[in-house]
């Protein structure tokens, strides 16, 4: 299986953005949540790759990429993502956002919309007023947990990010899923960053311009992003299909193994 690996420069060589490319066939870009990197995409990559070019990156400031600014709002990720499009010289991608990925995907296929073959959005929420937030208790975890340890950190998410079948029947997936997060930790002001890139994304009002073939995929035991917001998601974008996963919480590649699939075979469909 062919893989490739580089550097984008962006912004005068002030942010240069790695991402890697693996396997054959129509493209799909891959676009990860807070303080993950594109080597998080793990699972998904192997299940998609067989059958398409799957591309990952790591977000500004986390992973391989670098940045000499901090100042992050999903529009400034959305073009990054862009820019390895152009530095690949792929015109048309099939694009699947994960939490915060979910967000700046928004704003590719609103500001980028001839340039998105299909969209799935996953574990994720429009912004503004109209979003459904998490308890005080998860926003107050996920504020303080950039200062703690990087071991000490992931564990302590695990009762946020997974749902109770998984914590109690898929330990060693969540072991899997730790290991590699503690060998790309990302950068504390990057997380901040980003965490404020996702309190200020608001896109609730434009998604019914969204005319890209999509797939809204959500845990219905999400702690972090409440699956109400995928189901006003499918309600503004015209089209879109809905897929709750019952038992699943926010890390559902994690805790569905089949979704990957599922999630291929939509892609298929819009090729």
């Amino acid at each position: 299986m062919s893989s490739r690996s580089g550097i984008v420069d962006r912004l005068g060589g002030r942010t240069r953005i790695y991402w890697e490319s693996t396997g054959t066939g129509d493209p799909v870009l891959l676009i990860h949540g807070l303080g993950l990197s594109g080597g998080a995409w793990w699972r998904t990559v192997d299940a998609l790759a067989g059958a398409m070019r799957v591309i990952t990156f790591d977000h500004r400031g986390i992973g391989q990429s670098e940045s000499l600014t901090y100042a992050y709002t999903t529009e400034a990720m959305a073009d990054d993502a862009v820019s390895i499009l152009d530095d690949l010289e792929i015109d048309r991608v099939h694009l699947y956002g994960f939490s915060l990925g979910g967000m700046v995907a928004q704003q590719i296929a609103l500001r980028n919309p001839t340039r998105v073959q299909s969209l799935v959005l996953g574990a994720t929420h429009s912004g503004g007023r109209h979003a459904a937030f998490p308890e005080s208790e998860v926003v107050a975890f996920f504020r303080r947990r950039a200062t703690m340890p990087s071991e000490e950190a992931a564990w302590a998410s695990v009762p946020y990010n997974y749902g109770p079948r998984s914590r109690a029947e898929q330990v060693d997936r969540i072991a899997e899923d730790i290991e590699r997060r503690l060998a790309n930790p990302f950068n504390e002001q990057a997380y901040r960053g980003q965490l404020l890139a996702a309190s200020l994304h608001n896109c609730y009002r434009r998604l019914e311009r969204i005319r890209t073939p999509t797939l809204v995929v959500h845990g219905a035991r999400d702690r972090i992003i409440p699956a109400a917001n995928a189901h006003m998601i499918a309600e503004r974008v015209p089209g879109a299909q809905l897929k709750i996963l019952e038992d699943a919480g926010h890390l559902y590649p994690t805790e569905e193994a089949a979704v990957d699939g599922a999630i291929g075979e939509f892609f298929a469909a819009h090729g």
